[in-house]
């Protein structure tokens, strides 16, 4: 058993997972992943043996070090780490752990609380990109507490509005990889986007689903879960993501008509598990998706008017709301979502 290593377990969004400082876990990369898996319980399915949760989105870890970067204020890394593989990975990025990372930093000192409210400028290792996140810090401290709702967590928290700056092609060195709106792959067509999350968007129908299905359903499909699994490793390497049997991305979105007076109705796999809501970044791409004509999911959007449209997102349990800033070509500029965030516990945790 290896001796405690400080930590703060916090949830982020619609996620939730371990904080770390850099100067706190090991310094070699082999080291360090050998760490997580053994405090996180992996490879196991329950992870009975450690902190996960048995679930992707609760078995998640955010590195955080203040920055040397000019105008950034903290350096963020986020680690997936698989729940029945040996696998940690950096492949991705993820927005809601990122809604932690600013009280995070705030909380452990690496920058100075100002009065009512702190942003925090935050780049995003694994891609390259900034993000600015606003946290509530009434006299000089962080207030976890307020009145802002994001569907799939109870309750109600201090809002974390975040704003995401070029993001476009974050991973895959361009918004849409291939060059192309729309292409087809195994027979399907999709759009290969990324917006800050590598993402294959398919209507809901070419996959012989409705997209109103719970993800328990979904996740029962043999037949869809094949098929979806091939199209991504088929989309892999169009994606300049290579060979992607062991990586999280690309996620797989399925696309449906909005149910709920949204802009589009999503299933999202993440991408062997039916996410029971959806990604910040993934709807970030996602919503993009809707406003490039041609695409998987611009026939079945609800696109709004003007420079700004705010376009909701709709998941299985309930929306996401994407502020998308279009330019005089209609491009997406930038894009903001609203996060809550929630400090559960500080001190020691333990790993074999």
């Amino acid at each position: 058993m290896s001796d405690g290593v400080r930590c703060m377990w916090m949830r982020g969004g619609t996620s939730k997972g371990g904080y770390f400082l850099r100067e706190d876990v090991p310094a070699d990369e082999d080291a360090r992943n050998a760490f997580l898996l053994g405090m996180m319980g992996s490879p196991d399915a329950r992870q009975i043996d450690g902190m996960g949760a048995a679930d992707p989105l609760t078995s998640k870890v955010a590195i955080v070090s203040r920055s040397n970067r000019e105008g950034v204020d903290v350096d963020y890394l986020f680690l997936q780490v698989f729940v029945d593989q040996p696998i940690v990975t950096d492949a991705q990025n993820c927005g809601n752990i990122l809604a932690g990372v600013a009280p995070f930093a705030i909380e452990r000192g690496l920058i100075p609380a100002r009065e009512d409210v702190t942003s925090v400028t935050i780049f995003m290792e694994n891609t390259g990109q900034l993000a600015v996140a606003r946290v509530n810090t009434p006299d000089g401290v962080v207030d976890y507490r307020g009145e802002a709702r994001i569907d799939g967590v109870p309750g109600t928290s201090a809002p974390v509005p975040i704003e995401f700056k070029d993001t476009a092609g974050s991973t895959c060195g361009a918004l849409l990889p291939t060059g192309n709106v729309a292409d087809v792959v195994n027979g399907v067509e999709v759009t290969m986007i990324d917006n800050g999350m590598p993402c294959v968007v398919i209507r809901a129908a070419d996959m012989g689903i409705s997209g109103s299905e719970s993800p328990e359903e979904l996740e029962a499909n043999a037949d869809l879960r094949t098929r979806l699994e091939a199209l991504r490793l088929a989309c892999g390497p169009l994606m300049n993501l290579g060979d992607v049997s062991a990586k999280s991305v690309p996620k797989m979105t399925m696309v449906s008509a909005p149910r709920e007076g949204g802009a589009i109705a999503t299933r999202t796999f993440i991408p062997h598990r039916c996410h029971k809501a959806i990604g910040v970044l993934g709807a970030v791409s996602v919503a993009t998706a809707c406003l490039l004509e041609g695409s998987a999911a611009h026939g079945l959007a609800e696109k709004g008017t003007g420079s700004e449209r705010s376009l909701a997102v709709e998941h299985p349990t309930g929306e996401m709301t994407v502020v998308a800033t279009l330019d005089d070509a209609g491009d997406v500029q930038a894009a903001a979502i609203l996060r809550t965030a929630r400090k559960l516990m500080d001190g020691e945790v333990f790993s074999w």
